[in-house]
């Protein structure tokens, strides 16, 4: 005979079917977590919601992270994920009034280590553009200008081939993109990048114009349209393969590569938010743990009282 827990439980599975439409897939993902948080509720003697402490589910979150007998560990993804289900699990039988209080409310889901950009070396991003300009053809200069833009302002792979050719101020050596938000930035262009979008723009964009319907975007493609996101990132797979640099690149490798090598040469986390177009600086800080860890390792393999 089911408990009064497994009854309760049954009973959100079935609001979130009915009420709010969820999948099979995510209804067997929260039927299977909440299986194991009434076992875990169980095994402390508990089989009503109701009898459930904000200090049952702090243990039922410790046993997550460490594993038990039957279950390992989890990371802290997996984790959050059942404690979604659990906090919600919680909240509907408060609002169903159920439950007096919400006492899965205070106990906050693990958050997952925050993954540090990957950013390359200087030496990495000048093999990436030389190989992107192999030749002296339409797509070559293109590729070249495209790349030599993303890591010459930072930009977003979107914002980039949202461009369009008056969006270029070469007498004001300056770019106007549109980020996130809609919020436009004016962003410094710097002489290689104009250079590289000088000679693509006089020798090779009408190239591809001639075989479309006319559209002032800056970067086109073979039919003279607009240059997708993803043809943006095949571009930087194939020049990535012929310069022979391992590991996974992307275009926000380059926008990681600007930040990280601007806060390196001595550039304020501020004037780098601006650039990035981050709202808040805590974004942007993200990149002076990547400097912070260079510096560790200088200091492990230089300093003669490091180990």
């Amino acid at each position: 005979m089911a408990t009064s827990l497994e009854r309760s439980v049954r009973g959100w599975l079935d609001h979130l079917r009915v009420e709010r439409g969820a999948s099979p897939h995510t209804l067997r993902a929260y039927e299977r977590d909440l299986r194991r948080y009434a076992e875990h509720l169980a095994g402390r003697g508990i089989d009503s919601a109701t009898a459930v402490s904000e200090a049952d589910i702090t243990d039922f979150l410790a046993t997550l992270r460490e594993g038990d007998t039957t279950h390992q560990p989890l990371a802290a993804s997996s984790a959050a994920r059942t404690m979604v289900a659990v906090r919600g699990f919680h909240k509907f039988l408060t609002m169903e009034g159920d439950a007096a209080d919400d006492v899965a409310a205070a106990v906050s889901p693990p958050k997952p280590p925050q993954r540090l950009p990957k950013a390359i070396p200087l030496e990495d991003v000048e093999r990436l553009l030389a190989a992107a300009s192999v030749g002296d053809t339409p797509k070559s200069l293109r590729d070249r200008a495209l790349l030599e833009l993303l890591y010459g302002i930072g930009a977003r792979v979107t914002e980039a081939v949202s461009l369009d050719v008056d969006d270029v101020e070469f007498e004001s050596a300056t770019v106007r993109v549109l980020g996130k938000g809609s919020k436009e930035r004016i962003l410094p262009l710097g002489r290689y990048a104009a250079e590289a979008l000088t000679a693509y723009l006089t020798r090779a964009r009408a190239a591809f114009a001639t075989k479309g319907t006319g559209t002032p975007a800056l970067f086109l493609n073979q039919r003279g349209g607009r240059l997708s996101r993803q043809s943006a990132w095949n571009v930087i797979q194939a020049a990535a393969e012929r310069a022979d640099l391992s590991g996974h690149l992307s275009p926000h490798t380059l926008r990681h590569s600007f930040a990280t090598h601007l806060l390196d040469g001595g550039a304020d986390v501020r004037v780098v938010q601006e650039l990035l177009g981050h709202a808040s600086v805590t974004t942007t800080q993200i990149y002076t743990m990547v400097t912070v860890q260079q510096l560790r390792e200088v200091f492990a393999s230089t300093h003669p009282r490091a180990h």
